[in-house]
């Protein structure tokens, strides 16, 4: 006979655990902080150990509860896939891809046509947002994540590595990032790390110094950077992988000048989760058009 604490104890501690928050696992479970606080406190006395230190404003897992939470995740993973397989036979439902803005206007939208030709019998729901969603939810079943991981609980596929250039529009074909009259558009990483692609890099890998000068254009969002090189403002530092499109088709074009790496794009999904025949398929289909990258 299996001794094991109550299922409201371990799904009270399974969902403070994803969240890193008793309020909002007490949303998800449709009762009070009071009573997921309560739930987990008899975990512990169960136990004999500290699952959370609590903050201020959040609860951080222990050794011990990191050692607990995954093995929970992925049991209660299995438990709904089981259990929806032997339930009435459903449509499926839409796969939700979750991508940064940039990725989703110039990479993954202007491809949703092939996917349709393809499966005409899967919806789909894209999800656009430069913040991280939960894939151990049910936000997203598969996201485009950029940099150089590690991603931990979750299984990472790249799709491929970036590589940007001075770019421009056709107005600004014969512009010098070197001359000081020309705007430099640049926009500001989410994450600081020291290979990102920015100007001095750029300017370092052309042989030039950086001039560190005025009248530059720098946004908070790519997608505003794309968007001013697209109207001519100036020379912007961008993606040659993101804007293939934009390029083959003459709204940008590439000056003369080295290209720098970037990160790497991947296809990752939860690791608790099995991926269901349809989810599969999407992902399937973003590797191949991964593949098929310039």
């Amino acid at each position: 006979m299996r001794r094991l604490p109550p299922l409201s104890s371990l799904r009270a501690f399974e969902a403070a655990a994803r969240h890193g928050s008793f309020k909002q696992a007490a949303a998800e479970l449709a009762v009070t902080p009071t009573a997921v606080s309560h739930q987990i406190r008899f975990l512990e006395e169960y136990t004999g150990l500290l699952l959370f230190d609590r903050q201020v404003r959040k609860v951080v897992l222990t050794e011990a509860g990191a050692a607990l939470y995954p093995v929970l995740r992925d049991g209660f993973n299995a438990f709904e896939t089981v259990l929806r397989q032997l339930g009435a036979p459903q449509a499926p439902r839409p796969v939700t891809i979750s991508a940064t803005n940039a990725f989703m206007a110039h990479w993954l939208a202007p491809r949703i046509a092939d996917f349709r030709r393809q499966h005409p019998d899967i919806d789909l729901e894209l999800h656009a947002s430069d913040q991280l969603v939960d894939l151990g939810g049910d936000q997203a079943d598969l996201a485009i994540r950029y940099g150089r991981g590690p991603y931990p609980g979750m299984v990472a596929q790249p799709l491929f590595a970036d590589r940007f250039a001075p770019l421009a529009s056709p107005a600004l074909r014969d512009a010098d990032p070197a001359d000081a009259a020309i705007p430099l558009i640049a926009f500001q990483w989410t994450r600081e790390h020291p290979l990102n692609p920015t100007w001095p890099a750029w300017f370092a890998a052309a042989g030039l110094p950086w001039p560190a000068r005025p009248g530059q254009l720098r946004f908070s969002d790519e997608g505003h950077a794309i968007q001013a090189a697209l109207a001519g403002q100036g020379v912007a530092l961008l993606s040659l992988e993101l804007l293939a499109g934009e390029l083959a088709a003459g709204r940008l074009v590439r000056l003369p000048g080295p290209a720098i790496p970037g990160h790497t794009y991947s296809l990752v999904s939860s690791a608790g989760h099995a991926l269901e025949p349809h989810v599969a398929a999407a992902q399937a289909w973003l590797r191949s058009q991964g593949e098929g990258q310039v």
